[in-house]
C-alpha cells in the first residue's frame, strides 16, 4: 500500500525556488556522472519504508500550503561524522505541482495517507499551471481551487 511523506520546504519562498534548487542539484549530479536525482537528509528514518517506496512521494509545504511533490525513489541510512544516524531521501528529478492545500507548520516530516494527499494540479484537466502562484494560493484559501 502506498504511503507518502510531507515536509516543510525550508528556504524556498516559492515553487520556482524549489524547482531551481532541484534543477541545480540535477546538473551537479549529471556533471559528476550520476543520475539527476535530488535528495533530502533528515535525522529520523521512516519505519514504513516499504510503503513509501511503493509509489510514494515527498509533498513539500511552501509558505503554509502544500505546493508540490517529488517521487520517492530510495531511502538510505548512513552515519555522519558526528556518529549520528541519518536518512537520505532520494527524490525524482521532477517537481510536480499539486492543488494548494493549507498546512500548519511542524518540525520534521509526517506520514501522509494517499486519501489525504492533494491531487496533482494538471490532473484537473484545466490549464491551472499557467496561473500566477499568488493567484493559485488565494483561490485555494477561498476553497475555489
Amino acid at each position: 500500500m502506498t504511503l507518502h511523506l510531507i515536509k516543510l520546504c525550508v528556504g524556498a519562498d516559492s515553487l520556482q525556488d524549489l524547482r531551481d534548487w532541484v534543477a541545480e542539484r540535477a546538473l551537479i549530479a549529471v556533471a559528476a556522472g550520476l543520475e539527476p536525482h535530488s535528495s533530502h537528509v533528515t535525522r529520523m528514518v521512516p519505519k514504513r519504508g516499504e510503503e513509501l517506496l511503493d509509489g510514494g512521494s515527498l509533498y513539500w509545504i511552501i509558505k503554509g500550503q502544500v505546493a508540490a511533490r517529488q517521487k520517492l525513489l530510495d531511502i538510505k541510512t548512513f552515519t555522519g561524522g558526528d556518529g549520528i544516524t541519518r536518512c537520505e531521501l532520494i527524490l525524482g528529478p521532477e517537481v510536480i505541482e499539486v492543488t494548494p492545500a493549507p498546512r500548519r507548520p511542524f518540525q520534521g516530516w509526517r506520514y501522509l495517507e494517499p486519501d489525504a494527499a492533494p491531487r496533482d494540479l494538471g490532473a484537473s484537466g484545466a490549464n491551472i499551471e499557467e496561473m500566477p502562484e499568488d493567484l493559485k494560493r488565494e483561490l485555494a484559501e477561498l476553497g475555489l481551487l
